[in-house]
C-alpha cells in the first residue's frame, strides 16, 4: 500500500489546489491538494512540509497542522492510504514549483470544490468540515522576510539550527 499526505492550505475561504498534468500516470487532469508520498523513515507530518517545501516553495509551520482525516483509494498493488490535513500557517507564498507534475495551482472557494473533478471523492467534504474559524484569513506577519519564500523555519527542511 502507497501512503500518501496531502495538505490543505486555506486562506480567506479558499484552499488552494494542484491541477495535475494531463501526462501523468496516476490520476491525471485532475484537480488535488499538494502532497505525495511518505518516505521510509519519514512521518506523515515530515512528509509533508517536505512536500510542500519541494511543490509550492511554503514552509509549513508545524504546530498549525493538524489532521483532517484519512482517504483510502484503489486496491492491491495500486491502493492508496491517504492522510489529509489542514495547514493553518505557513511561510512564503505558493508557487508551482514542481511543473512536470502540476500544469496550473488555483485557490479555489471551499464552496466550489464540488464543481472540480477532483482526484478524491472525500476530499471536498474533509476541506468543508473545517469551522469556520480555520476559513478566515490568517496572520501575515510571518510572511515578511528578505528571501522571496520567507524566514528559514528549523526543523521543517531537514536542517538544524546553528
Amino acid at each position: 500500500m502507497h501512503v500518501v499526505v496531502t495538505g490543505a492550505l486555506v486562506e480567506n475561504g479558499a484552499v488552494l489546489l494542484v491541477h495535475r498534468s494531463p501526462t501523468r500516470r496516476a490520476y491525471p487532469d485532475l484537480w488535488d491538494l499538494p502532497g505525495g508520498h511518505v518516505e521510509a523513515g519519514e512521518s506523515e507530518l515530515e512528509a509533508l512540509a517536505r512536500e510542500m517545501r519541494e511543490e509550492l516553495g511554503v514552509h509549513i509551520v508545524a504546530e498549525c497542522a493538524s489532521r483532517l482525516g484519512d482517504l483510502r483509494a484503489g486496491s492491491g498493488a495500486d491502493a492508496v492510504h491517504l492522510g489529509v490535513w489542514h495547514v493553518g500557517d505557513w511561510v512564503g507564498s505558493p508557487t508551482n514549483r514542481a511543473p512536470d507534475e502540476h500544469d496550473d495551482i488555483a485557490w479555489v472557494g471551499i464552496g466550489e470544490l464540488d464543481d472540480l473533478p477532483l482526484v478524491h471523492d472525500g476530499m471536498a467534504a474533509l476541506v468543508r468540515s473545517l469551522p469556520e474559524p480555520d476559513r478566515r484569513p490568517r496572520r501575515d506577519e510571518a510572511r515578511t522576510a528578505a528571501s522571496p519564500s520567507g524566514p528559514e523555519i528549523p526543523g521543517l527542511d531537514g536542517s538544524t539550527a546553528a
